[in-house]
């Protein structure tokens, strides 16, 4: 008798050219992931060659029993490291039957404003750095931490190694390997100042692709953690007290700025980002303001500042940025549960279009 293992991993490519497309898209919170699969004749690698398709949206909370209809557009591609061969993860976003993004299509306004001349001219790259809480499923503590109780103070778990330091390093590598196996631009991994929680790196990337990547990376990570029994938490703070916090740090480059006297442009895309900093904060995150509280390596929510190497401003540049003239800085105020189109369109539109 077969095993159920041997039937998950049956490679279909053996068999037929017909192919799985796992459709993917956000839900009703702005931040759960929902997703179904269908049947497709043959592979396709071209999003555009992939069929609309809908689904129920009164489930969702995106729409009405009485007009429950919610059709979601394929827009990026990913070979599916989960049945492998030339299945495919497919990144959507949705639309009324009328073709009007519903409220939650978050993707739609930031591709226009990636397809701005002006944008486009400017190439901007981003790299964000998604942190993570992993959680006990049954309890909702965190992994590592003893039932109703607390580790010892932050410290040795930042990029720490041992068994009593780094709590699910097996789910860590595995997301890891699975990125990089669906073409997501994934360039990093560590271990985080709280115990059980980590970071992963997605970048550089263009324009639109970079929220599509890190949708990606996320839907892979929950479906990993899913397998393993264990519950992944984006919530800013998922501990108060004396715990850090969890971001998504946004770092960013236009073409100007990774050019000769690229600094200039930094410093004035950074005084455009301060004129602006309330409308920012509104749209980095839920919950941003039980992090940003001056601790912890954040900045206060209601001050904005930058600095080089400062990991308690709102804004940093690094070093090398500072000495060549000329590269990039990390924008360190978005949350954990950001919308990655929201955060990297509107850094675009504050520092080059207004």
């Amino acid at each position: 008798m077969a095993l159920l293992n041997d039937l998950i991993n049956l490679n279909l490519t053996d068999f037929t050219t017909k192919i799985v497309a796992e459709y993917i898209w956000i839900g009703g919170s702005g931040m759960d992931l929902r997703s179904k699969a269908r049947t497709l004749p043959e592979p396709v690698s071209d999003p555009k060659k992939l069929p609309k398709w809908n689904y129920d949206g009164s489930s969702t909370g995106q729409a009405p029993g009485e007009d429950s209809e919610v059709i979601i557009h394929p827009q990026a591609i990913f070979k599916d490291p989960f049945r492998g061969g030339n299945n495919i993860l497919v990144i959507c976003d949705a639309y009324t039957p009328a073709g009007e993004p519903i409220p939650t299509n978050k993707r739609h306004a930031a591709a226009k404003i990636f397809s701005h001349p002006k944008v486009e001219k400017e190439i901007p790259w981003y790299g964000l750095e998604q942190e993570y809480t992993l959680l006990q499923k049954d309890i909702n503590w965190p992994l590592g931490w003893p039932q109703g109780g607390f580790p010892g103070p932050q410290g040795p778990y930042y990029c720490g190694i041992g068994a009593d330091k780094a709590f699910g390093r097996d789910i860590v590598d595995a997301h890891y390997k699975a990125c990089l196996y669906a073409g997501i631009n994934i360039s990093g991994i560590n271990g985080e100042v709280m115990p059980g929680q980590w970071e992963f790196q997605v970048g550089p990337s263009v324009g639109i692709s970079a929220g599509d990547e890190l949708w990606a990376a996320r839907y892979i990570l929950e479906r990993i953690t899913e397998i393993a029994g264990v519950v992944v938490s984006f919530d800013p703070k998922p501990i108060p007290g004396d715990w850090n916090g969890a971001g998504a740090h946004t770092n960013y480059s236009t073409k100007s700025m990774r050019e000769e006297g690229g600094y200039k442009i930094i410093k004035k895309a950074i005084e455009k980002l301060g004129l602006r900093h309330k409308e920012h904060i509104a749209a980095y995150g839920e919950g941003n303001e039980r992090r940003l509280t001056g601790r912890h390596e954040t900045a206060d929510i209601n001050t904005f500042k930058w600095g080089v190497a400062n990991r308690g401003a709102s804004i940093r540049v690094g070093r090398d940025t500072e000495k060549e003239g000329r590269g990039y800085f990390e924008d360190r105020r978005p949350a954990s549960n950001m919308d990655p189109y929201v955060v990297t369109s509107m850094i675009a539109e504050t520092t080059i279009l207004l």
